[in-house]
């Protein structure tokens, strides 16, 4: 079986998609996506720096845009809700993504969300100075321990080795000050302490937003990075969308139910490589690839043709 997954903020990087412009067609693609964004993602994805593109109001909308564009470039056999792909997913902000992906939004939608979502979540972590760090290592125990210990929340529960801690900025800086035995205390390059309660402002907006939509059933399995089940309601996984951005992301309860499934092959849309590092460790024996290029599409396509749950033939 194979799996897409989209990734979250902060796995951006400056001129990741200046390759990806290269493909015929791409540009206008993503000139279209970036009028439904209002911002330039052309520009964001070629020429800005690292200091424009960490902007939450910029990160997200870029982020979606990519593994739209990533995802189109992958010309995946009657589309993504063609057969090949058995399940899709995304961490935190890529869940949007895999929605798309999935046909619960169109790309217009989706588009709209994530914009209204990056201004939301920009404006709530205004508020406070907040952020997040990375606790790599370490007893999970201990780790849980001193999270709570330093008044932060296990924002993301991203594999046994991995827990991103969130909250203001001085809580953050206790944390780096006394980390657990074992483990290392990494800075994220993200502007505030998303999925948490400091981002309940962002979910007020985005609830009103999705009141508004009229949104479809997924078209193949859609797992939900809250828990990591499948969601086969479109309203549900909007819902679910909503309810993510002051909630925890699972995505080791998500990495366990790829395993459940029986999944062979995972391909990371771009911007690619988080996901991909993390399943290194969680899900031993699956063919991993980071789309970071369109070097990288032969293999994918290749892994498309040897890990598809069925055949364009076979899909009625």
């Amino acid at each position: 079986m194979l799996v897409i997954v989209a990734p979250g903020q902060g796995s951006q990087t400056p001129g990741f998609l200046s390759p990806w412009l290269e493909l015929p067609g791409a540009q206008d693609h993503l000139a279209s996506l970036s009028e439904l964004s209002g911002l330039d993602l052309v520009a964001h994805g070629t020429t800005s720096d690292a200091e424009t593109i960490k902007d939450t109001a910029v990160a997200q909308p870029l982020i979606v845009g990519a593994g739209l564009l990533t995802l189109a470039a992958l010309d995946l056999p009657g589309g993504p809700t063609g057969g090949a792909v058995g399940a899709l997913a995304g961490h935190s902000v890529g869940e949007i993504t895999a929605a798309a992906a999935a046909g619960v939004l169109t790309e217009e939608q989706a588009l709209v969300f994530v914009r209204e979502r990056g201004r939301g979540m920009a404006e709530a972590s205004a508020l406070t100075p907040t952020g997040m760090s990375a606790v790599v290592g370490g007893d999970p125990d201990e780790v849980s321990a001193a999270i709570e210990s330093c008044g932060l929340t296990p924002a993301n529960m991203n594999s046994a080795g991995q827990v991103v801690a969130a909250g203001t900025l001085e809580q953050l800086s206790s944390l780096a000050a006394a980390p657990p035995a074992r483990a290392r205390v990494i800075p994220l390059q993200v502007a505030g302490a998303f999925h948490t309660h400091h981002m309940s402002p962002a979910v007020d907006r985005l609830r009103a937003l999705a009141e508004g939509m009229e949104v479809s059933d997924p078209g193949v399995t859609l797992l939900s990075n809250a828990d990591g089940a499948a969601v086969t309601s479109g309203r549900e996984a909007l819902d679910r969308l909503v309810s993510q951005v002051s909630n925890p992301v699972r995505w080791d309860l998500t990495m366990e139910t790829f395993a459940a499934l029986g999944v062979t092959g995972m391909i990371e849309l771009s911007p690619a490589g988080t996901l991909v590092g993390l399943a290194k460790r969680a899900l031993k024996g699956v063919e991993l690839l980071a789309l970071k290029t369109p070097d990288d599409l032969e293999a994918a396509r290749r892994m498309v043709t040897e890990h598809a749950t069925t055949t364009q033939e076979d899909t009625p």
